[in-house]
């Protein structure tokens, strides 16, 4: 006879599997309409059945092994990241009690896995740490993102973040603006304070003492508590779980004696004629989401606004203030004389006001190689697969940005970070109270089938960029690539009222298993333009950059090209044209097989340039620029691979210039083009007097400037 008891996990195990390896076969696929769904599913399984999670973290571990095994027969590390990212996923979301010995045996896999290169074994490292505490402290890793996402606490020194969602106008129509808005907006429901603090309570008592937890009995016990009550406990558990993080595992034991006694002190100051509930129901555990801002992107300062207003908004107490004000002004005869009166002025209104409250009086201010090696530690810790220098929760805010578009969203991002990098530069405001996080959707205004993720990153397309995340990254392109492409469709959806209100969370889910396990970075390289123009008063220079594209025409052969394009059938001799466009002046600088550089200089004859990025990712370590010289007639055609260029233009003549195909970034007139890669300017320490030397750490790293876009996997060149 079979035992029923048994029949049920095995059961249960089987179908976790097969949802696994379907969702694993699902990452090589090549529908991408689908991709993310199976996913989803296995989230939603989890959130309906917390239990499953110990069968699931079993599965997982065994597959962790078969990988591994993989690995040392053949180095094929195919699906490593997707499982390594599942199994952190149902460690934060899993309500249930997880064995510790179920933990310490993913925990030993996990240690198997850092002799892997990276980013292998940064993941890896990074879900080792996300177990280790669980085991440690158990409902910790719930309750510290809980807490941070809904800002629920409000001291100074608490960890807080915010989402900002931007979209570009370019791509966003008014209905899909619309559609997308009211997806993210459903976010905002439920998020009251108690609420939260009923539910983080439920998950970390229930979590911490298993079935020591009346879980049925603790939620009508925590609805009939007062509101000061809860706040009470909710603190209470908060100063449990920082103390057994502090103290590892020589504070477990005290830790759930703690949760214990506030359970008890929970169900006995339950009021008898409070609201009763059913014995069979449990509050909801599930991970609440963050609260979004959704806004068109309209101006550049708008992110600078941003992110300034959520740095410097009750950002500290009023005797950190002061302590700042002492220790800027303190000067030993420095010769800064500050304004209070202006000073507390710009401390009301950080945006509005940039300028410094100093004046210099003959002196150089103390502080300013102190701001620049914050500038070259934020750098350090920028790289991928970095740990934090000093403080891991340095800035105690994070800022998580995403932006909604094409190419042309992340070249508007390319050139809003680099204005905000100068600003931090010359006056640090955002670099010791921020950590600002970026995060791509990729969405196009077009057809999403004709703009495929799928296509190489060089087609010149609108979603190029996404292209080689999606390349670098299978497990971004199986779950964000695809989520444009929802989020494409959502306006012609938006009529459709009868869709089921869990249908309409694929977007919130999704963008949120995207911000808490996006964690690395993949660098994409920017470039920095010299544009010299031509105006009635003489010639002057404007400085931009750019991520994906440049594109300069000369405005007489534009029409020409066109008509001369149309004629498909007639194919173009050498005699037929004599004139192939005009004359200028091009000097690069060679790539070598030696990298040893070589500069040469050509005259070409030609009617417009397309230069294109290719990141490192994609060519052995190298970034270079793919510079393709158009003539009128296609045999004349020609290109060249570099790393910085100049054209510049004869004959009286001017060119067109358009950045990553945005015609918001288009200038005319110009005369001189000096292409080069970006350089950061947080890195340039500079022979500055100081009373006190410093070590020039900056000589040490890469000072190219590059935009961290946030993936699952990350790339490190």
């Amino acid at each position: 006879m079979v035992d029923s008891t048994t029949d049920r996990p095995s059961t249960l195990e089987s179908s976790l599997n097969n949802n696994i390896q379907a969702l694993f076969k699902e990452t090589g696929g090549q529908n991408a309409s689908q991709k993310g769904m199976l996913r989803w599913s296995l989230q939603r399984k989890l959130e309906a059945d917390p239990s499953c999670s110990v069968s699931l973290i079993g599965l997982l571990v065994k597959e962790l092994k078969k990988r591994q095994e993989l690995i040392q027969k053949a180095q094929s590390f195919s699906h490593v990241i997707p499982v390594l990212h599942t199994l952190y996923s149902v460690v934060i979301e899993s309500g249930f009690m997880i064995p510790t010995s179920l933990f310490q045996t993913a925990y030993d896999r996990l240690m198997k896995l850092l002799i892997l290169p990276s980013p292998y074994s940064t993941v890896a490292r990074s879900t080792m740490r996300s177990i280790k505490m669980e085991i440690t402290t158990p409902g910790s890793l719930y309750l510290t993102t809980v807490t941070a996402e809904q800002n629920l606490r409000k001291e100074h020194h608490a960890l807080k973040e915010k989402v900002f969602v931007l979209a570009d106008p370019a791509v966003f129509s008014a209905p899909l603006e619309a559609a997308v808005r009211a997806h993210l907006e459903a976010s905002n429901f439920l998020r009251d304070a108690p609420t939260l603090e009923r539910n983080v309570l439920q998950r970390v008592l229930q979590t911490g003492l298993g079935m020591n937890c009346q879980s049925s009995r603790l939620a009508q016990a925590l609805e009939a508590l007062e509101e000061p009550m809860v706040e009470k406990h909710f603190q209470e558990v908060v100063l449990a779980v920082e103390k057994s993080l502090k103290q590892g595992a020589e504070g477990r034991a005290n830790y759930l004696n703690k949760l214990q006694h506030i359970y008890r002190a929970i169900l006995s100051a339950s009021k008898e004629d409070g609201p009763r509930l059913d014995p069979g129901s449990v509050r909801s555990t599930a991970m609440p989401f963050p609260g979004i801002n959704f806004l068109l992107w309209r101006e550049e300062e708008d992110l600078w606004n941003l992110l300034a207003n959520f740095a410097c908004s009750n950002s500290a107490s009023v005797d950190e203030e002061e302590k700042d004000k002492r220790d800027s002004v303190q000067s030993r005869d420095s010769g800064i004389v500050r304004d209070l009166n202006d000073d507390d002025d710009a401390a009301k209104s950080p945006v509005r006001n940039h300028a410094p409250a100093m004046v210099r009086r003959n002196g150089y201010k103390n502080s300013s190689s102190a701001d620049k090696l914050s500038l070259v530690r934020d750098k350090m810790e920028a790289c991928p697969g970095s740990s934090p220098l000093l403080d891991e929760n340095r800035g105690r805010r994070t800022a998580r940005v995403v932006v909604l578009g094409d190419n042309r969203v992340l070249g508007r991002l390319s050139k809003a970070c680099h204005s905000i990098r100068k600003k931090e530069s010359k006056h640090l405001i955002l670099t010791n109270k921020l950590n600002i996080r970026l995060y791509y959707i990729p969405v196009t205004d077009g057809d999403p089938s004709l703009s495929s993720t799928g296509s190489p990153c060089l087609d010149g397309g609108t979603l190029s960029l996404s292209s080689l995340l999606g390349r670098v990254d299978p497990w971004y392109n199986s779950n964000i690539n695809s989520l444009g492409a929802a989020i494409s469709k959502l306006s012609g959806k938006q009529a459709n009222k009868s869709k089921s209100p869990v249908q309409n969370h694929f977007l919130l889910d999704t963008l949120c298993y995207y911000l808490r396990c996006g964690t690395q970075p993949v660098n994409l390289p920017l470039y920095s333009v010299k544009i010299t123009r031509s105006s009635s008063e003489g010639q002057y220079v404007v400085e931009e950059v750019f991520v994906s594209h440049l594109e300069a025409d000369i405005p007489e052969f534009t029409d020409l090209k066109g008509k001369l394009s149309k004629k498909a059938s007639v194919r173009l001799k050498k005699p037929a044209i004599k004139v192939f466009g005009a004359v200028i002046s091009v000097t690069y600088t060679k790539i070598s097989l030696s990298r040893r550089q070589v500069v040469d200089g050509e005259a070409l004859m030609i009617c417009g340039v397309v230069v294109t990025s290719e990141p490192a990712a994609l060519t052995s370590g190298v970034n270079r620029l793919n510079v393709m010289f158009d003539s009128l007639n296609p045999a004349y055609n020609s290109t060249i691979k570099t790393q910085s260029i100049t054209i510049r233009t004869l004959e009286h003549r001017t060119l067109s210039v358009c950045l990553d195909k945005d015609f918001r970034r288009t200038y005319a007139d110009v005369q001189r083009l000096e292409i080069t890669p970006c350089l950061d300017p947080g890195c340039d320490i500079g022979s500055q007097r100081s009373s006190v030397p410093i070590v020039d750490f900056s000589k040490y790293l890469d000072k190219a400037f590059s935009l961290p876009i946030q993936t699952f996997t990350g790339v490190t060149v």
